[in-house]
């Protein structure tokens, strides 16, 4: 799972196309999402802060947050210890901490959508099933979110501390683990894989449940809801999307990437190059996800729908500024208001006199 690993074995003339992806690119493309997911995340955060924990959909919402901006922590690490800046201890500070870091929340965030399509189920399809009611319980989402990262940080933390060698003089990230440590990362990393390959297969029945129930009860109804229905698949199946889209391609990529590692014998250099490349390219749409959460976030929640555009509203409001013609029309009648009082004024006067 280590993400800085400068013992990659690659053909002579690919070295160049390895520098140029993996030293120049990707993190280009890593601090454009991060300078976005800063924003996203910052103004998702903010209002959080101010959205009751009303409901075990807001609780697995809240802490999603939290492990994106967590996730978003180790991008400007890893951005600057690619472009080569901070030497051999900048990478160990990677290797050892931010590394473990980034896979902690990233998986933690998967088990939080794996959650949230859990209890969409039981509220959609089995609302009048006894442990709906028991699941949709404030209190027993905070009981599985807690232990969710109780599991996490027990697979995953070790993985730091036993990152404990002295630097070697060809500086891999593997290297640096003790034997007990490579053992607990291949231990950690089959825990991982499995976690999301059951989020998936979860989601996926989940959501197809949904839609078949969805679309069941329009059928019913006998009426037509195109609009409603629009509304109702786009809240539910936004985090289906997001999920799709940024996790599936990195961890079917990673089955013959792992191949590659643990059988090089039946693996040509230049085939585990050109997969170590896919793994990265893979690994950086994983990432975006921090860029992409708070679109479920805007769908799914209500409360934070309505924060968010309420928010909006008031700043178009405060820097809206008057056209010209708005502009000339105030000042003509701030001219004839004044000459009315003058007028008054005058009239006054003179009946004084």
């Amino acid at each position: 799972m280590d993400y800085i690993n400068t013992t990659q074995t690659a053909p002579k003339d690919s070295t160049n196309v390895s520098s140029v992806f993996t030293h120049q690119v990707l993190p280009v493309l890593y601090t454009i999402i991060c300078a976005c997911a800063f924003i996203l995340n910052g103004l998702a955060a903010w209002i959080f802060l101010r959205v009751p924990t009303s409901s075990a959909l807001v609780v697995y919402l809240k802490n999603m947050v939290v492990a994106d901006v967590l996730l978003l922590f180790t991008y400007p690490w890893r951005v600057v210890a690619e472009l080569g800046y901070g030497g051999l201890q900048l990478k160990l500070i990677v290797c050892r901490y931010t590394a473990v870091l980034f896979y902690l929340s990233m998986y933690t965030g998967i088990t939080f959508m794996s959650l949230i399509s859990l209890e969409r189920y039981f509220k959609i399809v089995r609302n009048t099933f006894g442990m709906s009611f028991f699941l949709q319980r404030v209190s027993v989402a905070k009981a599985l979110a807690l232990l969710t990262w109780a599991i996490m940080m027990f697979f995953m933390l070790p993985n730091a501390i036993l990152t404990n060698q002295p630097m070697p003089k060809v500086f891999s990230c593997m290297v640096l683990k003790s034997e007990l440590g490579r053992r607990w990362h291949e231990i950690s990393a089959h825990f991982n894989v499995g976690v999301f390959w059951v989020a998936f297969l979860l989601m996926m029945f989940c959501y197809t449940s949904i839609a078949c129930h969805v679309y069941r009860s329009y059928k019913r109804v006998q009426q037509d809801s195109s609009m409603a229905r629009w509304r109702s698949n786009r809240s539910i199946f936004s985090l289906l999307v997001v999920f799709v889209f940024c996790f599936v391609p990195y961890h079917v990529c990673r089955v013959p990437y792992t191949l590659s590692q643990s059988h090089k014998d039946y693996f040509s250099a230049h085939n585990r190059f050109i997969l170590f490349q896919v793994k990265e390219a893979m690994l950086f749409m994983s990432a975006l996800n921090v860029c992409l959460d708070p679109v479920i976030y805007f769908f799914m929640c209500r409360t934070f729908r309505e924060s968010l555009l309420q928010k909006m509203s008031s700043v178009n409001r405060k820097n809206k500024k008057p056209s010209k013609r708005h502009l000339a029309q105030y000042q003509q009648s701030a001219m004839i208001e004044q000459q009315r009082k003058m007028s008054i004024t005058h009239m006054q006067d003179g009946k004084d006199i």
